[in-house]
C-alpha cells in the first residue's frame, strides 16, 4: 500500500483525523455548555430544586471549582483541536502527494507550539489541583520528558520540511 496519494494510508488517516476533529469540536462545546451551566447554578441556585442541588453537592458536581476544571478541560481540548486540525491539513497535502508544501513548516511549527503550550498548562493545574483537592490524580503530575521529546522531534520535522521545501523550490528552477 502506497505512503502518499489518493487510496494510500495518508488518505485512510486523513479521515480518521476528520473524524477525531469533528468529536473534538462536539467535545469543546460540550465543556463549555457545561460551564455555562454550572455557572448559571451557582449563581442562581435557586434555579434547582433543593433536593437536586444537594444531590449534586454530595457528587462533587458542585461549585466554582467545576466551572474551572470544566473551562479548563474546555481549553485543553482546544489546544488538541488545533494539533488535530493542523495534522487533517498536513495530510490532505500527503494525500494531495505533494509533502514539501511550504505550509507544512508553519502547521508542524504550530503542532510543536500547541503541544509545549499544553504541557506548560499542565503545571499550573497540578499545583492548583495539589492545592484544592491533594487526593486527585492530578496533584500528582510529575515532569513529562517524553512531551518535551516530542515537542522537540515535531520542531526538528518542520525544519526537515522546510528544507524539503526549499529543495522543491530549487528544483522547480532546474531546467
Amino acid at each position: 500500500m502506497r505512503a502518499l496519494g489518493p487510496g494510500s494510508v495518508s488518505s485512510f488517516l486523513k479521515i480518521i483525523l476528520d473524524v477525531v476533529f469533528v468529536a473534538l469540536a462536539i467535545g469543546v462545546g460540550v465543556a463549555v455548555l457545561l460551564a455555562i451551566a454550572a455557572a448559571v447554578v451557582i449563581a442562581y441556585p435557586g434555579l434547582l430544586e433543593a433536593r437536586a442541588a444537594a444531590d449534586l453537592k454530595a457528587q462533587g458536581l458542585a461549585g466554582p471549582g467545576l466551572v474551572v476544571g470544566l473551562c479548563a478541560a474546555a481549553l485543553y481540548l482546544t489546544g488538541v483541536l488545533v494539533i488535530v486540525g493542523r495534522l487533517r491539513r498536513i495530510f490532505a497535502t500527503l494525500t494531495a502527494g505533494d509533502p514539501f508544501h511550504p505550509s507544512n513548516v508553519s502547521r508542524l511549527r504550530t503542532i510543536g507550539l500547541m503541544l509545549a503550550v499544553l504541557e506548560l498548562g499542565r503545571y499550573p493545574v497540578a499545583a492548583l489541583t495539589a492545592w484544592l483537592a491533594p487526593s486527585s490524580p492530578l496533584a500528582h503530575m510529575p515532569f513529562n520528558p517524553t512531551a518535551w521529546f516530542a515537542v522537540l522531534v515535531v520542531f526538528v520535522l518542520a525544519e526537515v520540511f522546510r528544507e524539503g521545501a526549499r529543495l522543491r523550490r530549487e528544483a522547480e528552477l532546474t531546467i
